[in-house]
């Protein structure tokens, strides 16, 4: 094969190539690198394409296409109608992106997806962060992020509210219904039913062997159902103290009494519990906390507080000035 050398002028291309089937470029090594190009003020190596691969790298070991750069992208896609970037893998990652104080993969589109993972058996999308941000998404309209399927998070999850949103039982395809969320400042869980009172107007209420294995510090709420009931009260209450099998020596730790009722009686019964389980002991919610030192005088919703946008948490996190820049890089 032969050796090809090109030099620019500063206007046009060093080497350029063509093809109206094939590869307009092609670069090969047995150790070093099959193509390179550096550039002062614009691409190193550009590639187009109308119907295939405008940049296609592959290798038996290595990276198959690798970007670098000391102030901007270090790879660059753009596409009118398919993938500004795809990547590919049998075994490993399609695409990877490291980043030691910016963004590791970031991602623009004016109508589709900015970023597209999807793995068969792995993660679509992974990623990963020392003391930043592993994923971050933005939007002005939309959705920051949208997750169709189940979601888990293993470690805490930290927001301003929540709700649930769905079609409106009474008129699906026109309207929503939305409810919020019940909030508490401890990990609290509830519990509740209804029971009909028995000959002497008491009852037992049976809770699950790992009730008291996760809950502690009990409040009971008690109504009466069709009848003033103004001496029902809580004859025995669950035990706080259990052993590590979950149960206490007066076998009582899943379970408690309601009495002063007449037969009959249907009495609702409510039951709150704070999560005493490893995980939880580990992972309490501070309840008060001082804003970091970097963070002072930032907001996270600053216009609620009549501050500007620049005052906001996300702003000083991910500045304005570099979404634009990175959006601009990719018109």
């Amino acid at each position: 094969m032969g050796h090809v050398d090109g030099d620019d002028d500063g206007i046009g291309y060093g080497v350029g190539g063509s093809s109206t089937h094939g590869i307009g470029v092609a670069g090969g090594s047995a150790s070093g690198i099959g193509v390179f190009g550096t550039s002062y003020i614009n691409a190193g190596v550009y590639a187009y394409s109308y119907y295939g691969f405008g940049v296609r790298g592959g290798s038996y070991s290595r990276d198959g296409v690798y970007g670098e750069s000391t102030w901007g992208n270090g790879v660059v896609g753009r596409s009118t109608s398919g993938s500004g970037v795809y990547g590919w893998s049998d075994r490993v990652t399609g695409v990877f992106g490291k980043s030691y104080s910016g963004l590791g993969v970031r991602g623009y589109s004016d109508s589709g997806s900015g970023v597209y993972g999807e793995s068969t058996i792995g993660y679509g999308m992974y990623g990963w962060s020392d003391s930043g941000t592993g994923v971050y998404g933005w939007s002005n309209s939309g959705y920051a992020a949208f997750l169709n399927g189940k979601v888990y998070i293993r470690g805490p999850l930290e927001k301003p509210g929540g709700s649930f949103k769905i079609d409106h039982p009474l008129d699906p395809a026109n309207k929503y219904l939305c409810h919020s969320f019940v909030e508490s400042p401890d990990m609290k869980n509830v519990y509740d039913g209804v029971v009909a009172l028995g000959d002497k107007g008491e009852a037992e209420i049976e809770l699950p062997d790992w009730f008291s294995a996760l809950n502690k510090d009990f409040r009971y709420q008690l109504t009466a159902i069709g009848a003033p009931g103004p001496n029902l009260y809580i004859a025995e209450e669950i035990s706080d103290t259990t052993t590590k099998h979950g149960s206490d020596n007066n076998n009582n730790g899943n379970r408690f009494k309601i009495a002063g009722g007449i037969s009959g009686m249907k009495v609702s019964w409510q039951v709150t519990g704070i999560r005493k389980d490893p995980w939880a002991n580990a992972n309490r919610i501070q309840i008060e906390e001082d804003k970091p030192a970097k963070e002072r005088g930032y907001y996270l919703h600053p216009d609620l507080y009549g501050q500007p946008e620049e005052r906001g948490i996300s702003h000083l996190l991910f500045p304005k000035d570099k979404r634009e820049v990175a959006r601009a890089a990719h018109k």
